[in-house]
């Protein structure tokens, strides 16, 4: 079996870079307009799609995540892989809770401390270490039957500190949580869906068995992808049929269909799921032969997404402050992600459009040479096996 598959690297490559738009988003909006970019009652349909397309980031990854686990399995042990995917897991976990929060807010006192998508991969890959000696039934069983089912749990909720009412925010419900006077910790990624969905990624790293022919594996993903999105229209239309127009707003088809596809992510919605990964299917599918330089560019994200992920969050965050400097602005404070800032220069909503999308592609050019180098430092150092955690 080759050692990387170039169309998950590439579809992985893709969602990075389009991850960094949201999060330039984060850093370069302003207001309650900006912080609540899929309220179409408010926000301009260019706001909304600027969010809505960084969407299918988080679910590709954490997927594919699963996907990968299963590939380093077929080189090694069972044995070997668990113990991977328990260590790799556990300083993921550290990783998010220093580093990444770090990077995010720039507070060395850590008085905010931000679980997210690298806290949630870490969790799943802790999970996966034991589902992995579990027969491949149950494993499914279970991904589908919480994937697909987890909203049932969503009027559950709680709001205290006490234990079982973390470990509900760790699992299922989202917010920010006091611990103490000088300690809050979002729980931005709820991990039950993001377990489930690994989960399914591992198995669906089968399809990528050296003996399934490719005309075998893209009929897979194109069943896959075209039932995820027709079972997406009928439930997501049974239920706005069911819950009628949305108060305020704008009247048009255009809105309807932006109304239609405005899913929850937080924990994410049977909807969310369905909306992201049928695309994605359906793009392994028919890009799995084509190659040139835009997709050799884009495998380059693909292969190093732990470097990338960490250095365009420091990069975005001295970015705006750099430009809070530069243009007189003021920090807005932080709230679990960014630090919005005001300035006079940036009353405008197309000029703060137009820096979110300068950062996002300026960000991006710079960590190109960086990853690609470490890319190849990676490829010609496998005996180096700490570099399987980077």
């Amino acid at each position: 079996m080759k050692h990387r598959i170039e169309s998950i690297d590439l579809l992985r490559g893709v969602v990075m870079v389009i991850m960094a738009l949201d999060h330039a988003r984060m850093y370069f909006g302003q207001g309650q307009l900006f912080a609540n970019p899929t309220d179409l009652t408010a926000a301009s349909p260019l706001l909304f799609f600027t969010r809505w397309i960084t969407h299918f980031c988080a679910p590709v990854f954490v997927f594919l995540s699963g996907t990968a686990a299963y590939l380093y399995g077929t080189r090694h042990t069972k044995r070997e892989l668990s113990r991977f995917l328990l260590t790799r897991g556990l300083w993921l976990i550290l990783v998010e809770t220093t580093i990444v929060t770090l990077g995010w807010t720039f507070d060395l006192t850590f008085g905010h401390i931000i679980l997210q998508v690298i806290w949630a991969i870490g969790i799943s890959m802790v999970c996966l270490a034991g589902f992995v000696y579990l027969p491949n039934w149950i494993v499914l069983a279970f991904g589908l039957l919480v994937a697909l089912g987890h909203n049932v749990l969503d009027s559950f909720e709680v709001h205290g500190t006490s234990l079982p009412d973390l470990l509900w925010y760790t699992l299922h419900q989202p917010g920010g949580v006091q611990l103490t006077s000088h300690l809050t910790v979002g729980f931005q990624y709820p991990v039950l869906p993001w377990i489930a969905l690994m989960s399914l990624g591992y198995l669906f790293g089968k399809l990528y068995r050296t003996e399934v022919e490719p005309g075998v594996r893209k009929r897979w993903l194109i069943g896959l992808g075209a039932g995820s999105i027709l079972l997406f229209i009928a439930l997501r239309g049974a239920l706005v049929l069911h819950r009628g127009a949305t108060p305020g707003l704008p009247d048009g088809a255009f809105y309807q269909l932006l109304n239609f596809v405005n899913v929850t992510k937080y924990p994410p919605s049977v909807f969310f799921l369905l909306m992201t990964m049928g695309p994605a299917f359906l793009f392994l599918a028919y890009i799995e032969k084509v190659k040139n330089r835009w997709t050799d560019a884009l495998i380059v994200y693909g292969k190093t997404p732990f470097l990338y992920y960490i250095l365009h969050i420091y990069l975005l965050h001295a970015l705006s402050l750099a430009v809070i400097a530069l243009t007189g602005g003021t920090p807005a404070g932080f709230e679990f992600g960014a630090d919005n800032f005001t300035t006079p220069l940036m009353n405008d909503p197309r000029i703060v459009l137009t820096a979110i999308y300068l950062a996002w592609i300026s960000v991006v050019l710079v960590l190109y040479p960086v990853c690609k180098r470490y890319g190849v430092y990676k490829s010609q150092h496998r005996e180096k096996w700490w570099l399987s955690y980077l």
